[in-house]
């Protein structure tokens, strides 16, 4: 395949995937939803619920419908493998919380006061589950995997983690341009590792499972997830940070910290190396 024909279908593919990912989002939003209310009248946390589950559902018929009949292939990435779940939430939760804990025992996080577990939990429970399958979906299942299939591992894991690492820089309001740049690499990098989990299983509940936990393990230290402040209320403790900004990670919160780039650099390096020992790193068709 020549490069222009590997340009070309991947832009088609990329089209095609985006709009059956976006109309599932909105068929539910702005027609499922508002009909559910207009019939049933439900209350605000069961109209939430019913659309977190709606998009979860629709996102993933869209996609198995994309692969299915524009692809022509089995949808192997979405094969259900419960122990390789388990072991990715559970790493997850692990890798960032060497950060955490570590900030906790250096003294830059300080606990505030004990909440205890609250209900709200598991509502942003389920709000960051959907949002890390999205996130996979898109950035692992669509963009990493097109431009894999065109350009080959290497350049498509490159390319994709920028993109999710500049997709990130909308969360921190007023931030200076150090900050923006310490962003940018930070979350490069963790989308980098999460495509490296990806390459290495080939399978979107692993990776997404890997992502959620890493999420929800850092609302549960009451550190600010991503930049975003508002779950922190639900968390069970209150934390504090002080210290310099690049050990604490400032208003976007423990991924920021010099740490997370240090575990998350030599996790990417070990992964890397054995992807690379087994074989599944691939070359794409352009140019061949």
């Amino acid at each position: 395949m020549s490069q222009r024909q590997a340009i070309k279908r991947a832009i088609s593919s990329l089209l095609v995937a985006s709009v059956a990912i976006a109309g599932a989002v909105l068929l539910v939003r702005f027609l499922l939803i508002p009909g559910i209310e207009a019939t049933f009248n439900p209350s605000v946390s069961t109209t939430s619920l019913l659309r977190r589950t709606g998009i979860f559902l629709f996102v993933l018929l869209a996609y198995w419908i994309y692969v299915r009949r524009y692809e022509r292939r089995v949808a192997t990435e979405l094969r259900i493998a419960p122990v390789g779940i388990v072991l990715g939430a559970l790493s997850g939760a692990l890798l960032i919380s060497i950060t955490t804990l570590s900030l906790f025992a250096l003294g830059v996080y300080e606990i505030g006061f004990h909440r205890g577990l609250q209900s709200a939990l598991l509502g942003v429970a389920g709000v960051i589950w959907v949002a890390a399958f999205l996130e996979e979906i898109i950035y692992r299942c669509v963009l990493f995997r097109i431009l894999e299939k065109g350009w080959g591992t290497s350049a498509a894991l490159g390319l994709q983690a920028l993109i999710f690492g500049a997709m990130h820089l909308a969360n921190v309001d007023d931030a200076s341009a150090s900050e923006l740049a310490v962003t940018l690499v930070s979350v490069t990098l963790i989308g980098a590792f999460w495509t490296c989990v990806y390459v290495l299983t080939r399978n979107l509940w692993i990776v997404s499972a890997h992502h959620a936990a890493w999420n929800f393990a850092i609302v549960l230290s009451g550190a600010p997830l991503s930049g975003i402040e508002e779950w922190r209320t639900a968390a069970p403790i209150e934390t504090h940070a002080s210290g310099p900004v690049w050990l604490s990670g400032g208003a976007f919160g423990p991924e920021n910290s010099i740490i997370t780039m240090a575990v998350v650099a030599l996790s990417l390096t070990l992964l890397v190396h054995l992807a690379r020992r087994k074989n599944r790193f691939v070359a794409g068709h352009a140019g061949r």
